[in-house]
């Protein structure tokens, strides 16, 4: 039986690193702001759709005043393209995204996550319906919905790799999956295989540690899972030194050659390098652009 006080104190732990990630999340998305000018996607098409309630979370120029001024509610003109403008969102939280080698690097997980609201933050902003994949947490607008986006963020799961979550894909919307990548590819092959079989289309991003390029050990060493279900020891690390960079080399041509199959983008980002750069390549892959 979980002991009432151990679980209350992972709460609060949990509940303490909200409002931080918030405000980097928040701090970063305007970084990207200042040098952005709202989202020119032609879309699917410009025929009128539906007119629906102003919602939280809408800019004032999607406000069809004419409809408006009938009555005391504001409305918005939605248009065709706009039934689309979902993105799903899956940030790996397993175990091994809690690595750094360094204290002045963030753990792959912090910046996954960083990177994960502040898209979202922006997206959200230029009045797209953003949420997770699966059933939890259905794409909507709002800045509730940025809150319930950072509270699932804040969750780390058990397993040494998480597999990404697939189910409830909805239709020719788009994604953004953020891991190492460093797991079972069966599951990352399953998941986007599934999204392509429904007109998702997206974009992986591949976040490592310096280290997990570089491979720098020497000698007698300990390699140790995060999760700490395995664990090797060798008297010279540097004999495993080109095995390992060409497995490492061997997963990005995989991650590769499965994305351009799919229809999906594949990115690279070291938690040593600036976020901003990573956030301005998001936004931009995820609006279909080619910087």
């Amino acid at each position: 039986m979980n002991n009432p006080l151990i679980l209350r104190e992972r709460a609060e732990t949990e509940a303490a690193r909200l409002p931080a990630l918030l405000a980097r999340a928040e701090h970063l998305a305007g970084t990207v702001l200042l040098g952005e000018h709202g989202r020119r996607r032609a879309g699917l098409g410009d025929d009128f759709w539906q007119y629906r309630p102003a919602q939280i979370g809408d800019s004032s120029r999607m406000i069809d005043h004419r409809r408006s001024a009938m009555g005391d509610v504001q409305f918005v003109r939605e248009r065709e393209w706009q039934i689309a403008q979902s993105v799903m969102l899956w940030v790996d939280q397993g175990a091994s995204m809690r690595f750094t080698s360094d204290a002045n690097y963030p753990e792959k997980s912090d910046r996954a996550r960083v990177l994960a609201l502040a898209t979202a933050i922006l997206l959200i902003r230029g009045g797209e319906r953003v949420g997770l994949t699966g059933t939890s947490l259905p794409p909507r607008r709002g800045s509730d919905q940025v809150l319930r986006l950072a509270e699932a963020f804040s969750i780390d799961a058990n397993e040494d790799y998480a597999a990404p979550e697939h189910r409830a894909m909805i239709p020719h919307a788009r994604a953004l999956f953020i891991s190492d990548f460093l797991g079972d590819m069966a599951d990352v092959k399953l998941a986007l295989t599934k999204a392509a079989d429904r007109g998702v289309s997206g974009v992986l991003l591949q976040v490592l540690d310096p280290s997990e390029e570089a491979f720098p050990f020497r000698g007698r060493t300990i390699f140790e899972s995060v999760g700490g279900t395995l664990s090797h020891e060798t008297l010279k690390a540097n004999d495993l030194r080109d095995r390992y960079l060409e497995r490492l080399a061997s997963r990005k041509a995989e991650l590769e050659q499965l994305t351009r199959a799919t229809g999906w983008r594949l990115g690279l980002h070291h938690t040593g390098d600036s976020a901003q750069s990573a956030l301005l390549w998001l936004y931009r892959a995820l609006d279909g652009g080619t910087t």
